[in-house]
């Protein structure tokens, strides 16, 4: 019943970030209640569709395929800062190539962000899953941020094309000083950072990663300190 229950929550999920867009669902509940509306209701359907799933991987037989290894919790607390930055910089952010960003405001000489890269959440959604795969290696946590790892790559690959298409003939000259893998134009050096942080949205990263760090053990019921 376990099984079935986290082979259930995990089918539902998935299915709801891939059937309403291929149906056609997405774009006639947009057309009657506005994207605002449906882009909170959708929102707070993941979330409750996401809170059952881990409670459900958590419920699930516990069988081992690798032991967890000291290093292992590290690179999940070493990384896990970087994933909540890039969350924290990237909603509501001027970004017209990612859903999560505004489409207003973008300056292709100065593109904030999307100069690091042109789908920050994706990527620090795809972190997440990343590093918490490596670090559970029983069965049903492997299957769980396995398949949150290949929907969000497949994602980010399928929000870029959309993009691109949305977009036309105004994409080489919006995307000169970005790039799609984190840090590329940086390295070219078709983008430099300014000199003014957005210190509103470096705080609240820090106010979310302490949040996320102490209530981990509270709500997934484990520490999370190395």
């Amino acid at each position: 019943m376990d099984w079935l229950e986290f082979g259930l929550a995990l089918a539902l999920f998935l299915l709801s970030h891939r059937l309403p867009a291929l149906l056609g669902i997405k774009d006639r509940l947009i057309a009657r209640f506005g994207r605002r509306a449906y882009g909170m209701a959708y929102s707070l359907l993941s979330l409750a569709l996401f809170a059952w799933l881990i409670a459900a991987a958590g419920r699930a037989p516990f069988v081992v395929l690798w032991d967890q290894q000291g290093w292992m919790r590290w690179l999940v607390n070493l990384t896990m800062p970087a994933v909540v930055l890039l969350g924290s910089c990237a909603v509501a952010a001027a970004n017209p190539f990612a859903f999560e960003g505004r489409k207003q405001g973008f300056d292709p000489a100065h593109p904030g962000i999307a100069g690091l890269t042109r789908q920050p959440l994706l990527w620090a959604m795809a972190l997440w899953a990343g590093v918490h795969l490596i670090a559970n290696g029983d069965l049903a946590h492997v299957v769980l941020f396995g398949a949150m790892l290949a929907l969000t790559l497949s994602g980010i690959v399928l929000v870029e094309r959309q993009a691109r298409r949305r977009l036309g003939a105004d994409w080489p000259r919006l995307t000169a000083r970005t790039s799609l893998i984190p840090g590329a134009a940086l390295l070219s050096g078709r983008w430099r950072p300014r000199l003014n942080p957005p210190w509103r949205r470096l705080a609240l990263a820090l106010l979310l990663w302490t949040a996320a760090f102490h209530l981990h053990e509270p709500l997934i019921g484990l520490w999370p300190g190395p």
